[in-house]
């Protein structure tokens, strides 16, 4: 670069042959005496060495000469300043390039070296070059550093040292050497040009703005150095880091151009602060909607608050992406999992809030509850410390009273918690490996559609998604390996979980889990679950085995299909019912478990794949699809593939409505079961009412509450051997245990008939 070839800009000094009025013996300035008027200088036509030349007799202590002329300061821009000089007589001064550094306004810029190197006078007529070079930039070889808010300067020399002395001095020469600076300096700008000092103190936000201004398509250079930003700077063109910026917290750094984490990691020369400013940055840019982390792995000492990264935001709603890359939880970070014990109170009437809590304010919001009559993954979702009360994602069951609680806080490598509202936000192909000693991914407050797309999330301490309140609305789940720390651990010493719900719509669909204590605890209802593997099996012969999948509430609108639930069990409660007796609505209802693969082995005999747990009395089912499945038990054989857990309560089975279980294939279970249900009863004496027992071939060991059929094979005959046509009719729910059906004939008759049975009534 050559700003006189380039741009057309005269640096060089008119001649002294030219009037002697524009070089002045002050500094400079307009006003300041000229050597046309001054007596101390005179213009020789014919010096040998020089041919025109400036004779100086040194009468102050420093003699001046500058030219008047305003030589500009561009940034980019290095001049070189020459000058020739010689001793003509009387004492031998010294000699060195000096200069008035002037602002815009013409005023000086203060505190900037304004003189170069003294190179001394030994001899008469010897010809002595001097010479210094001046730019904004700090650049090594650079005598005059002026920064940024030079405009312009007045250059020439100073003679200093004994006065009586006479010289010479040829034409001032001013020439740009910017080249010499820029390696390539038409594809790159580089920030110390407009006035970047880069000593970790000096706010430096303002050259880059200028850089970034000038650069136009050129890639803008941060060379080595410590930059201080103390405000947000963006970058429309491309960037080169070789030194590092420092920011506060609030300021954002945005690199339109080269927008990813090794970028930033370059930028800030610290992996875990370059994901959060990077992060920052996703969130306040229009102009990317995903952050690629290019396949970097990110070691993380602590748990990255995502909100505390961007302060000036607490709810965001537009789509955005982090993926292709790995977070690393280090084993030795701040990963210790907060534990609080507290007195509060539970009314089922309040029935999401903790009343006159001890230690309020010491309890983070986030924290899991456990204590009596408290269901699976309830978390503290709100908090006011005046009133002294903690809001849950969800009713207990069975908690009325004042009690003792726990509060567990567990640490997540990425934590949304504290968002309010976070919605279409996007991770995909990411690993979070948490090594065993934090969480994976907290959501944030309330949301919809987070989407969590072929993630691994390996070894999770406690837990591999939570969501605390209803960040999980409309949640997609898909492609993820959920990969257990406790998978040497029998299923009765294990506590993960793989994900929890709370809202509505989750899509979970093709994951797959290894021997969590559950792979998914759902509430809320209308969840799609389809196409995942889940395995929870140990190496314990007629060993326990743990819930795959929970859902929490009775009325669920659940589609379970094409799963492979291996060695776990499907498990439907109402846990998080504040009053868990039936009362009104529909009790366990719109269940569709389709075409899933369910397999155990050396299981104890008492083992089910399909349980339900009523937490209080008078529930039944309404609207059951239990279809084309296959139950398999290997390596010993269990008693039936579906029961109720009446530990706390049992089911109200006169009061089933609207099931099917049919279809299903059975192998090494004692039971197979279905309804409708298809008996053969064949009557060997003549009998008018014929009993014909259910046992326990329906479902959940249900009663015969209706017939659907009554098929004759081959005829029934009465007393005297004679085909009897007359129809039967019958009474269901006969016998002690309402599991028998009366078929009553008009005369005694024997044969063989055929009997369908349902365990529920007619549609109402």
């Amino acid at each position: 670069m050559n700003k006189a070839i380039t741009d057309g800009i005269t640096f060089t000094p008119t001649p002294y042959s030219e009037g002697l009025n524009v070089y002045s013996s002050g500094d400079g300035t307009p006003g300041s005496p000229s050597y046309a008027t001054s007596g101390s200088g005179a213009y020789v036509p014919a010096d040998q060495d020089f041919g025109g030349a400036l004779e100086i007799q040194k009468t102050q202590n420093t003699q001046r000469l500058r030219y008047k002329g305003e030589t500009p300061i561009i940034p980019g821009c290095y001049l070189q300043i020459k000058v020739r000089i010689k001793a003509v007589s009387g004492n031998l001064p010294s000699v060195r390039i000096a200069a008035y550094a002037a602002r815009a306004n013409g005023s000086a810029v203060p505190g900037v070296s304004t003189v170069g190197n003294t190179v001394p006078l030994t001899s008469y007529g010897e010809v002595v070059e001097v010479s210094a070079i001046v730019g904004i930039g700090n650049r090594t070889g650079v005598d005059m550093v002026w920064g940024a808010s030079a405009d312009y300067g007045h250059f020439g020399i100073d003679l200093i040292g004994q006065n009586g002395g006479v010289v010479r001095v040829d034409d001032i020469e001013i020439n740009d050497i910017s080249s010499v600076f820029l390696g390539d300096a038409v594809a790159t700008v580089d920030v110390r040009d407009y006035g970047a000092i880069g000593d970790g103190t000096t706010d430096d936000t303002a050259a880059f703005e200028a850089a970034n201004s000038a650069a136009n398509g050129r890639t803008v250079f941060i060379p080595d150095g410590v930059f201080r930003l103390n405000g947000s700077v963006t970058f429309d063109a491309p960037t080169h880091f070789t030194g590092t910026v420092t920011m506060p917290t609030a300021a954002v750094l945005l690199l339109r151009q080269n927008y990813d984490l090794p970028n930033y990691i370059s930028a800030f020369g610290n992996e875990e602060l370059a994901f959060r400013k990077a992060f920052q940055a996703l969130l306040n840019n229009s102009d990317h909607d995903s952050l690629d982390l290019g396949g970097r792995k990110v070691a993380l000492t602590g748990p990255v608050d995502m909100k505390a990264a961007v302060p000036d935001l607490t709810r965001y709603a537009t789509r955005r992406v982090i993926h292709n890359g790995q977070l690393l939880a280090l084993s030795d970070g701040d990963w210790a999992t907060t534990t609080i014990n507290a007195q509060a109170t539970y009314d089922p009437d309040n029935p999401r809030t903790l009343t006159n809590v001890a230690n309020v304010a010491n309890i983070p919001i986030g924290s899991r509850v456990s204590g009596a009559g408290v269901g699976r993954e309830i978390y503290v979702r709100g908090k006011s410390v005046a009133r002294g009360e903690l809001t849950m994602n969800a009713p207990l069951y069975d908690a009325a009273g004042t009690q003792n609680f726990t509060f567990r806080r567990y640490k997540y490598i990425l934590d949304f918690s504290g968002f309010e509202v976070l919605s279409k936000f996007v991770l995909r192909d990411i690993e979070f490996q948490c090594s065993a000693v934090c969480s994976g991914i907290m959501l944030a407050n309330a949301g919809t559609i987070f989407t969590v797309r072929d993630c691994f999330i390996t070894t999770p301490k406690d837990r591999g998604i939570t969501s605390m309140g209803g960040g999980c609305q409309g949640m997609f789940v898909e492609g993820c390996n959920f990969l257990s720390n406790e998978d040497s651990l029998g299923v009765a010493q294990r506590s993960s979980i793989a994900m929890n719900v709370n809202a509505n719509d989750a899509k979970i669909r093709q994951n797959r889990a290894t021997r969590f204590k559950h792979f998914a605890v759902l509430s809320g209802k209308n969840h799609l679950l389809t196409g995942n593997h889940f395995f929870q099996g140990d190496t314990v012969e007629n060993g326990i085995r743990s819930a795959g999948v929970v859902l929490s509430e009775a009325y669920a609108s659940c589609i379970f299909s094409g799963n492979y639930c291996d060695n776990a069990y499907f498990e439907w409660t109402n846990e998080r019912d504040p009053s868990p007796r039936f009362t009104s609505g529909y009790s366990f209802s719109a269940m569709e478990i389709t075409s899933n693969v369910f397999l155990s082995g050396e299981v104890e005999p008492s083992f089910s794949y399909l349980v339900i747990k009523p937490y209080g009395a008078d529930h039944f089912i309404t609207g059951l699809n239990v279809t084309g499945n296959q139950f398999r038990s290997i390596n010993g054989f269990i008693n039936r593939a579906e029961h109720v857990d009446t530990s706390i309560a049992d089911l109200d089975y006169s009061r089933m409505r609207n099931i099917r279980f049919e279809g299903n294939a059975f192998f090494g279970v004692a039971q197979p079961v279905a309804s409708p249900l298809h008996i053969e009863h064949t009557e060997n004496s003549h009998e008018q009412t014929w009993v014909v027992d259910t046992g326990t071939g329906l479902p959940f060991g249900a009663r015969s509450l209706s017939v659907d059929a009554v098929v004759v094979r081959g005829g029934v005959r009465n007393t005297n051997n004679a085909l009897v046509f007359s129809n039967p009719f019958v009474r269901a729910q006969q016998g002690p245990n309402s599991d028998r059906v009366h078929v009553v004939w008009n005369t005694p008759v024997k044969g063989k008939i055929g009997v369908t049975v349902r365990m529920d009534n007619d549609l109402v």
